[in-house]
């Protein structure tokens, strides 16, 4: 008899499955760190933002989890200041002489402005690429650190030009650029040693929204459109972006719907019109107040323009209207970032990422006069 040995069919490598990421944070644990923040602004006329900035980034760093773990972000609103109060200094000479070449030369002021406009529109893409650097270079995942390379001035002037195609084109050029310009900042990021990277194509994101470069002129009409249009927009442009990013052998997918950011839209444009109403009753009743205190009828106070006069009534209008704005800050920060994020997230599978659990540490910190210049020109994002 022949006996042959029953050898075991070799055996194939599992492939993990997509890895989803995970939010950990209360609601009403940012809830009261936005508030919070609001009230020291009202204090501060504005300056304590960037520790509320800096707040609210640690708290969505930290309690978005990849692996089970959060990244941990180690930039300090002191940096943030400095660099708002030097970007500052450099900004408010151009705008000073600008205003005095205007004074001399009214009839060619108009002119003027053109070049202004398109100074501050390159110089506010270079802010862009720089505060992007800034805030990936402090952010640390599993002990190693994010960090970029590259030129901001040859970003500025690729997102300039293809600016100007996307105005000749009258808007069908925006998924070409928006793909260029991740293609460049993301070959440009790195996480240690490990390269990023991004494979979303123009064409990919015009496919998905073409209906939306159809519907946009007529939304800018009908009102009532303009939060379904815009919400169906972002979350389609969001989930092209993110199933285009890698990192190395990581990839990332996303399965956000078309239709779920537009309620979050609805719910800002909701609380915007209850404190403008609360805005408009607040200002009703100081102007009676003021009226009252001296002494002549409220029809006499507003018909011989005393009240435009006023300096109570002045004051107590622009403390309303800080109010009022700060309030609106809340809103939009509850509701277009924390809940926002917590959605984009939701949408998140990633798979590779044993790809980068052995990586050694590159890069090094970034200033913060980036991120400066992008507050100063209002610019800057999370």
């Amino acid at each position: 008899m022949n006996w042959l040995p029953q050898v075991p069919p070799p055996s194939v490598p599992s492939v993990p499955p997509p890895m989803p990421v995970a939010f950990s944070g209360r609601r009403g644990e940012f809830f009261d760190l936005v508030r919070r923040g609001a009230g020291l602004e009202f204090v501060t006329l504005g300056f304590y933002r960037f520790w509320l900035l800096t707040d609210m980034r640690r708290h969505l760093w930290a309690n978005t989890l990849v692996d089970g773990d959060g990244a941990e972000y180690t930039g300090r609103a002191r940096e943030l200041l400095i660099g708002f109060l030097v970007a500052l200094a450099i900004l408010l000479p151009i705008y000073l002489g600008y205003f005095l070449v205007g004074l001399e030369a009214e009839h060619i002021q108009a002119f003027a402005s053109i070049p202004l406009v398109a100074f501050f529109y390159v110089f506010g893409q270079f802010a862009i690429y720089r505060a992007r650097r800034y805030r990936l270079t402090r952010t640390v995942w599993r002990g190693v650190r994010f960090w970029m390379s590259g030129s901001g001035w040859m970003y500025a002037l690729q997102a300039s030009l293809w600016g100007l195609l996307v105005v000749s084109t009258l808007g069908l050029a925006l998924p070409w650029r928006t793909a260029a310009l991740e293609r460049y900042k993301m070959r440009h990021s790195f996480y240690g040693e490990v390269q990023g990277g991004f494979e979303g194509r123009g064409w990919e994101f015009f496919k998905r929204g073409w209906w939306l470069w159809l519907l946009a002129p007529v939304a800018m009409y009908v009102f009532p459109l303009a939060p379904f249009v815009y919400g169906a927009f972002k979350a389609v442009e969001w989930r092209w972006w993110l199933s285009g990013v890698r990192l190395g052998g990581v990839r990332v997918e996303s399965s956000l719907p078309r239709g779920a950011l537009i309620g979050l839209y609805w719910k800002v444009i909701g609380w915007v019109v209850v404190l403008a109403l609360v805005f408009a009753a607040y200002l009703a009743l100081s102007a009676a107040l003021v009226a009252s205190m001296t002494g002549a009828p409220m029809a006499d106070f507003f018909r011989s323009q005393e009240f435009a006069k006023s300096i109570p009534l002045l004051a107590l209008a622009a403390v309303g209207y800080l109010a009022f704005a700060l309030a609106v800050n809340v809103v939009i920060r509850i509701y277009l970032l924390r809940d926002l994020w917590v959605k984009v997230m939701g949408s998140v599978n990633i798979t590779g990422i044993e790809a980068v659990r052995n990586v050694a540490t590159r890069g090094e910190l970034a200033g913060a006069l980036g991120e400066g210049f992008a507050d100063g020109l209002d610019v800057g994002g999370l």
